[in-house]
């Protein structure tokens, strides 16, 4: 399955430069529309509005984290098959282990590069 390079990509990040990292990634990667929330509550007003074809979140955020967000994502009808990468410094298994059980797709450990990044893509959307 070919991945659409124009789909939307939110990413989600309380911290301006992790964003503006991630951003960079994804345009060097080929992603042409990238939107940003500053927290879940924010992320999550943004997908009732508007399809994502990918979302890529921070694990530690305030007041909404991303794993609440991922719960919210996966509890709602129009969105609980969006796919779902859940980002963190922290590479605790229970953090992997819960965020797995919560229907992430998959799981990104801070630091990264673009090349982890398309692996950690490839593996939840297909080739590109």
């Amino acid at each position: 399955m070919a991945v659409d390079m124009n789909m939307s990509v939110l990413i989600v990040d309380d911290y301006k430069t992790m964003l503006r990292i991630i951003r960079n990634l994804l345009k060097q990667l080929g992603f042409n529309t990238v939107d940003e929330a500053a927290d879940g509550s924010a992320a999550l007003a943004k997908m009732r509005t508007k399809p994502y074809g990918l979302v890529i979140s921070d694990w530690n955020m305030e007041p909404m984290t991303g794993f609440q967000l991922l719960k919210e994502v996966r509890a709602d009808e129009g969105l609980k098959t969006t796919p779902f990468i859940m980002i963190t410094a922290e590479s605790k298994t229970e953090n992997v282990v819960a965020a797995k059980k919560a229907g992430v797709n998959n799981y990104i450990v801070k630091p990264f590069n673009a090349a982890t990044l398309k692996t950690k893509i490839s593996a939840v959307l297909g080739d590109f």
